[in-house]
């Protein structure tokens, strides 16, 4: 970790002193533990404010946008999978950006951590020979950080950036003999009546905050359908039949352009799996089409593409 610190600090102040970027969008140590922040850096002597860790889980695609200027970014694995996104529907332009490369090992699940801590607060946490070591007043905890990380990241196959400019350590061994879908297919399995019955135990706690909608790096339309007035899509309260609207069409508008970076069960303060949605989707797309979003720079998603031998097995 601290290699990636010194070699992301060292590559921001030589971009910013030779005046190739306008500006930095990385991380800064947020003011408890667990829970770094997105920062942006303008000037050479901010970049020592610049960190890395397993605490760096918020996709910083999300910053991107329209940004006058040419920025560099810190990217992991899904992250440089989102500028992908970015870049294939003219959200931005390549030469805006320069791209930070971040070999990944899984970002740790912050609530799980809290959890462990069970009440006590914690004052440090470092990282080592796999392991999570947290101290904290009448806390002291050594965990294995595997079983600590992220839902998303533990099924990652992708954890080395598939676009960069340059990156901040060596490239990491990807998994392999991963199953990504088994809870699909354990939903799969239910008769209708039960899954109906799963969905909606699953969002019965949702406070419609939207969060998982902000955080997300492709939910960037103009207007989301929940704000539209004229005509409503659905309304504003938190009747079961509007909170199941928001989540259905919310999964289908990130159909093949979900890279599953996790960022919208991490925002999510009520703890909805929310992933459970855009999983299905995303298996389907793979077993169709052979794709997965972000992976390469000049191949349109199947979704918005026509070939003339595309499956049809859903036309009745």
């Amino acid at each position: 970790m601290h290699t990636y610190i010194e070699a992301i600090r060292k590559a921001a102040r030589r971009l910013l002193t030779e005046k190739r970027v306008d500006a930095v969008i990385g991380f800064r140590k947020g003011t408890i533990p667990f829970m770094n922040e997105p920062v942006l850096v303008k000037h050479p002597d901010q970049v020592d404010q610049l960190t890395w860790d397993s605490h760096c889980g918020i996709n910083l695609a999300n910053y991107l946008g329209q940004r006058p200027g040419k920025v560099a970014v810190v990217a992991k694995g899904c992250d440089s999978r989102n500028i992908v996104v970015h870049l294939l529907e003219n959200q931005i332009q390549r030469d805006q950006i320069y791209i930070l490369g971040a070999p990944c090992k899984g970002m740790l699940d912050r609530r799980r951590l809290t959890a462990e801590c069970r009440g006590r607060e914690p004052y440090s946490v470092e990282e080592s020979d796999g392991r999570i070591r947290i101290k904290g007043r009448d806390l002291e905890l050594d965990l294995e950080r595997r079983a600590f990380l992220q839902d998303n990241c533990a099924i990652c196959i992708h954890r080395n950036p598939v676009i960069h400019d340059e990156l901040v350590g060596e490239p990491v061994a990807e998994q392999t003999g991963v199953d990504r879908y088994e809870d699909v297919r354990r939903v799969e399995q239910m008769t209708s009546e039960e899954r109906w019955q799963y969905f909606d135990d699953l969002i019965a706690p949702c406070l419609r905050c939207y969060a998982c909608r902000n955080v997300c790096p492709v939910c960037y339309c103009p207007t989301c359908f929940v704000d539209e007035s004229k005509p409503q899509w659905v309304g504003k309260s938190v009747d079961p039949t509007d909170t199941r609207t928001f989540h259905l069409l919310r999964a289908y508008h990130v159909a093949g352009r979900c890279t599953d970076c996790g960022s919208c069960e991490r925002a999510c303060p009520v703890g909805i799996k929310v992933r459970q949605f855009t999983k299905k989707l995303e298996r389907d797309i793979l077993d169709l089409y052979g794709y997965e979003a972000g992976l390469i720079a000049d191949q349109r998603p199947p979704l918005d593409t026509y070939r003339p031998g595309d499956p049809e097995g859903f036309i009745k």
